[in-house]
């Protein structure tokens, strides 16, 4: 996979998991039509090629439908392949009477904001038309040999961005709702926590949460304590004032006194005292 390409997917992923809260595990939910193009292309094992379509970390999990599997049963010995890969993912419950197509299985698999968080892999263009107006589900196609996933488009940007505002802008209705929520936990907790093992939930963490703000740590700065001591040098002790007036009162004293030295006169001058004695 090219450089750009990557680049994309990754862009595309980090989309559809930052506003719509898409994480690892992924899940991936496969029709027919996307069956049948890893089979023909030698696309296999399948998980793998997508854990590196999506970058993950840990492989994706595969799904399908009771009403996928059957359309490919009804397709007969040239998807026999196919139809024997499919029965070997896991299958989701699609609450059908009657078989339907995939075109009409998934989107009611999905939903209306595609609550279990589907990737889904498809190579048929009406239904991936229907899905891209549903808010937050990305679209998973093959060209050749190779996989893509389709851009997010204007519609599921919008509705991020609407999203977000509905979380800032908060109404009146749901500002009583919290308070009613906030004063039923207080009842709760009353009721069930009296060893005080429970504690009651403050308000302004609702409203937090409500508004989808995480609560920030608070990073303390280290300040300056001191200097190193390892690296100063030590104080010199100062000297006390009776000392220095001590050490004053002796230089004074040594300037009064002058040291009165003999002189040693040598022999030649005790004769001539001796001669004029």
């Amino acid at each position: 996979m090219r450089v750009k390409k990557r680049s994309k997917h990754r862009k595309a992923v980090k989309f559809y998991s930052t506003c719509f809260g898409f994480r690892e595990p992924y899940k991936v939910l496969i029709d027919g039509t996307f069956v049948h193009h890893l089979i023909t292309q030698r696309l296999c094992p399948a998980d793998e090629a997508l854990r590196d379509l999506l970058s993950a970390s840990r492989t994706p999990a595969l799904f399908t439908s009771k009403c996928i599997v059957a359309e490919l049963r009804r397709l007969g010995k040239s998807h026999a392949e196919s139809f024997d890969a499919a029965q070997l993912l896991a299958t989701t419950n699609c609450e059908h009477d009657k078989v339907v197509s995939a075109v009409n299985c998934v989107p009611t698999l999905i939903g209306d904001k595609n609550p279990e968080h589907f990737f889904v892999a498809t190579q048929d263009a009406d239904l991936r038309e229907k899905l891209r107006e549903i808010p937050g589900v990305p679209v998973i196609y093959g060209l050749k040999n190779s996989l893509f996933i389709e851009q997010p488009s204007v519609q599921q940007h919008k509705f991020a961005q609407l999203d977000e505002e509905k979380r800032l802008n908060m109404d009146i209705s749901e500002y009583k709702k919290l308070m009613k929520a906030s004063s039923e936990g207080k009842t709760t907790a009353s009721e069930n926590g009296s060893d005080g093992e429970q504690h009651e939930r403050p308000f302004s963490s609702l409203v937090k949460n409500a508004l989808g703000v995480a609560d920030k740590s608070k990073f303390k700065r280290n300040r300056a304590k001191g200097p190193n001591p390892l690296s100063c040098k030590k104080k010199k002790p100062k000297p006390q004032p009776s000392a220095i007036q001590n050490q004053g009162a002796m230089v004074d004293g040594e300037a009064k006194r002058k040291r009165v030295r003999k002189r040693k006169r040598s022999q030649k001058d005790n004769k001539q005292a001796e001669t004029t004695s």
